[in-house]
């Protein structure tokens, strides 16, 4: 194993520290790189071994002491015991033009869960944007994950990047090499950005009356989803709940929360627990944090008819009505959207308190050719 003479300046905010790897850290890669958190979202080797990581610190002395190369910083916090410990690793790489690089990251698992990494990344983008580590400031990083990475994407939010969407089929399947690639989400920070939030990331606080609870979705609520045969002007196909395609919504319910612009809630039974549904608040463009917001609701077959929505309803406009400093949305105006013909839909916008204020004509495309009504419902707090 060899030493540089160029490395890792030593950057600290005094808790997190930024300093040159050393031999010490060895054992903490290898638990780092075999734990199941880096194994399904990095490149590591399958069987990462001690080698290993003695190559891996030979290759970032190698990358310092050339010009041009990746920068690489050892991440160290406290442990519970007051000691430093090795937390993980932080590196920049050079993109294609001068003033810009892409930021990775990874954490060992004991410094999780801390807010270690988005320090580390604010010391290294303060770095890299006041001197620059390749002898220029520079005026932009890039982060890209893939999706599904929630654990990264936090990071990347609390620490200012902007967003700038998906890209389809954009990193090899680490899980099964053999199959398709994976999509990647892509933000960047630029030189002079705040490096905090710039918009709310949502959550579904647990709302509960004694026949309905409303709670965040679960991977295993797709057992209680069924069949459906809504027309198809009723509801947008894209937003439908169906076990077939729940795995990509529920993925894009979460990125929804993830840009602050919805609150998606699952509609359960409130004894059993069972998944009954979906009930959202949101807006169509920005983030929720106005005064008006939009309702959608949408129940699975053998549910309905039983006085559900209604429930869901009126416990999401309680939350939503609610001031800001009481936990609620403090909203002012609550909107919703149906079609003239779907008369449970209706029904249930009507006993919750919201009232008809227009009628757009000929506007959904129905299955004989011909075109029905929509409609537009308000309630004011």
């Amino acid at each position: 194993m060899t030493t540089s003479a160029a490395s890792a300046p030593l950057l600290t905010d005094g808790r997190v520290t930024l300093r040159r790897h050393t031999a010490a850290d060895v054992d903490g890669i290898v638990e780092q790189s075999r734990d199941e958190h880096s194994q399904r979202w990095t490149a590591v080797a399958r069987q990462y071994s001690r080698a290993d990581a003695i190559a891996f610190l030979d290759h970032i002395a190698g990358e310092w002491e050339n010009p041009a190369g990746k920068r690489f910083w050892a991440i160290e916090v406290t442990a519970a015991d007051g000691r430093a410990q090795f937390g993980g690793t932080i590196d920049l790489r050079p993109g294609e033009a001068w003033d810009q690089a892409s930021v990775g990251f990874g954490l060992h698992p004991a410094a999780r869960g801390r807010g270690a990494m988005s320090r580390a990344v604010r010391l290294v983008a303060a770095h890299a944007f006041e001197r620059g580590p390749w002898g220029r400031p520079l005026g932009r990083i890039h982060w890209r994950a893939i999706t599904g990475n929630w654990a990264s994407r936090r990071v990347a939010w609390s620490t200012g990047f902007t967003f700038h969407g998906t890209l389809p089929g954009m990193h090899p399947n680490l899980l099964d090499p053999s199959g398709p690639a994976r999509d990647c989400w892509y933000a960047s920070l630029a030189a002079g950005e705040p490096m905090h939030p710039r918009a709310p990331w949502l959550e579904p606080v647990v709302l509960q009356d004694r026949r309905i609870r409303l709670r965040a979705f679960r991977d295993s609520d797709v057992d209680a989803l069924e069949e459906r045969n809504d027309p198809e002007h009723w509801f947008p196909q894209r937003s439908l709940l169906h076990p077939d395609t729940f795995k990509v919504w529920l993925e894009r319910r979460l990125e929804l929360m993830a840009s602050g612009s919805a609150i998606e809630w699952a509609i359960a039974d409130a004894g059993t627990d069972r998944a009954l549904g979906h009930l959202t608040v949101f807006v169509r463009n920005g983030t929720l944090t106005g005064d008006v917001a939009e309702l959608g609701y949408q129940l699975v077959p053998s549910a309905r008819g039983k006085g559900a929505t209604k429930a869901a309803c009126r416990l999401a406009i309680g939350y939503a009505f609610a001031p800001t400093e009481d936990g609620g949305l403090g909203l002012r105006r609550l909107v919703a959207e149906t079609a003239a013909d779907n008369v449970a839909s209706n029904a249930v916008l009507r006993a919750v308190g919201f009232t008809e204020f227009g009628r757009e004509h000929a506007t959904d495309l129905l299955p004989d050719g011909t075109y029905g009504d929509g409609l537009h419902w308000e309630l004011l707090s």
